[in-house]
């Protein structure tokens, strides 16, 4: 079975887009930071997986073709600039409330491990939220929340911001 990092996209892969959505792959921004942390996942043996809630999608903001359409767009940017990949990207698209895959709840992370034979208690969950500190602990992964503010959190670690995350990562991915 496959290790794995499940990263949130808004927020970790790409700049939160603030108020609202990110709506169309011009208003993509890749994070820096990123990108080090996915080598730094790949380079320890780790499968790298993005998870994401678009509610904008259930309140019409942007169709799942316009999401899936992006996903698309951010693997072959990742290739192609940066020789990385994802092996997946699944999102939510539902309101709240009305599913078992939106975060907090777990399912996007256990439809990933039936999928690609992923063993969820060997893997991490990296979020901004604590949502996704929440679906990462539910479905039995380590979590780690980045965020610059000084918060309580349920995280099993807690790091400012990227750059910090890549080197929590070179840490914890190597112990047993």
């Amino acid at each position: 079975m496959k290790k794995c990092v499940f990263f949130d996209r808004d927020g970790i892969v790409n700049e939160p887009p603030g108020p609202g959505y990110v709506e169309c792959w011009e208003d993509f921004r890749l994070l820096t930071g990123f990108t080090d942390a996915l080598r730094v996942v790949t380079m320890a043996g780790y499968a790298a997986i993005v998870i994401t809630n678009q509610r904008g999608v259930a309140l019409g903001r942007m169709t799942l073709e316009t999401v899936e359409d992006m996903h698309r767009r951010l693997k072959g940017l990742l290739e192609q600039a940066y020789g990385l990949s994802v092996l997946d990207i699944l999102c939510c698209p539902h309101e709240r409330g009305s599913c078992s895959c939106r975060k907090p709840q777990p399912g996007m992370l256990l439809t990933a491990a039936r999928r690609h034979a992923i063993d969820l208690e060997s893997s991490w969950m990296v979020g901004d939220q604590e949502r996704d500190v929440e679906a990462g602990a539910r479905a039995g992964c380590r979590t780690i929340l980045v965020s610059p503010d000084a918060v309580h959190t349920a995280a099993d670690h807690h790091v400012r911001d990227m750059r910090e995350l890549t080197a929590l990562l070179q840490q914890v991915l190597r112990e047993p």
